[in-house]
């Protein structure tokens, strides 16, 4: 398992390892009916460093599985180290064009989405709500550009601007500043874990979020929302997942999540969790034997488990084809703010 597990990301790759444990120890410590062990490696948002645990995993530990993988950057290093080996590669969150794609490979199965679809959905509901000009924002790096090309493939309106800021950017005054003075209809951003958490602070701060709706994607779920709170409420957010679906699979690991570790669960969990039963499902079929690749392969391809979003199922590149939602951030009658569904513009996209 590797993914980011320090400095202010590492909230995301501990959501997507602690619901891959949940149910590794719901199942007894087996997936698949097959005792499984999990060695845990932190890629620290660096892609040597992602390069040099993955090879480490292989050569020393002879993994057949890596799952994890949180950034896309991190994500687009270890993607041929890892298939060139025929090692299987379950990604459970960073989905970056190019694998899904020109670099695809039958070792590679993705239970979160292409980058790209995420933000597809916004741009159609931005569409949808008549907006005509919007600004978009993301970090400099594969996931920020995937996004807002997305965004922009079916916004049918004009972007006013297109801003990437480096990665590690804690302040947004000065693109805030461009905000208020262009006025568009609504702003895009795309801006994961802490750099969420500031943006949309900032962002209620300037006042702007009285008169310009803002639209994202993997910025506001179960890891930033506590630190936002009131300030995130009315943002809109395209998601294949929510916490209130009334999924059965769904409502059972919501409440088994909540019960172990004390939190709602973020998206990074839920398709995090996926990926141990996508794996489970796998070995159940081939019988604890990985020997024979192509079968394994096979049985990975079936996807023969229920997910946490309902309907699952991989398209020709084993990423997935799934319905794609717009969130609310609404306060409940409780107090509490949380995600709720709004529209699905998306059916099996």
């Amino acid at each position: 398992f590797v993914a980011e597990l320090s400095g202010p990301q590492g909230v995301l790759g501990t959501d997507q390892y602690d619901a891959f444990m949940l149910a590794v120890e719901k199942n007894g410590g087996k997936l698949g009916g097959v005792p499984v062990e999990i060695i845990k490696e932190d890629s620290k948002l660096k892609p040597e460093i992602g390069v040099q645990a993955v090879e480490k995993l292989i050569e020393r530990e002879g993994v057949q599985i890596i799952t994890g993988i949180t950034f896309s950057n991190i994500m687009m290093a270890v993607l041929k180290p890892v298939t060139d080996k025929e090692v299987f590669l379950v990604g459970s969150n960073g989905g970056p064009a190019p694998a899904a794609g020109s670099e695809c490979s039958p070792y590679l199965f993705m239970t979160s989405w292409q980058n790209d679809m995420q933000s597809e959905v916004v741009g159609k509901y931005a569409t949808e709500q008549g907006y005509k000009k919007v600004m978009a924002l993301a970090p400099n790096y594969q996931a920020g550009k995937d996004y807002i090309e997305g965004f922009k493939r079916y916004f049918e309106g004009e972007i006013a601007d297109e801003i990437y800021t480096p990665l590690n950017q804690p302040d947004f005054s000065a693109e805030l500043t461009r905000v208020a003075a262009t006025q568009p209809d609504a702003v895009f951003i795309f801006y994961p874990g802490g750099l969420g958490i500031n943006f949309v602070r900032q962002y209620k701060q300037l006042g702007l979020s009285e008169t310009i709706p803002l639209l994202t994607v993997a910025t506001i779920d179960g890891t930033t929302l506590p630190a936002m709170q009131e300030a995130a409420l009315g943002v809109k957010v395209g998601s294949y997942w929510s916490p209130d679906f009334p999924v059965p699979e769904n409502v059972q690991f919501v409440k088994a999540f909540e019960e172990k570790y004390d939190r709602v669960p973020s998206q990074y969990a839920a398709q995090s969790y996926d990926a141990a039963l996508l794996i489970g499902s796998a070995i159940a079929q081939v019988g604890g034997d990985l020997s024979d690749k192509q079968a394994f392969m096979r049985a990975m391809k079936k996807a023969d488990f229920k997910s946490t979003r309902g309907a699952f199922r991989f398209g020709n590149n084993n990423f997935p084809i799934q319905d794609m939602h717009i969130l609310d951030v609404v306060k409940e009658d409780d107090g509490t703010v949380a995600l709720k569904k709004l529209a699905t513009p998306f059916k099996d996209h």
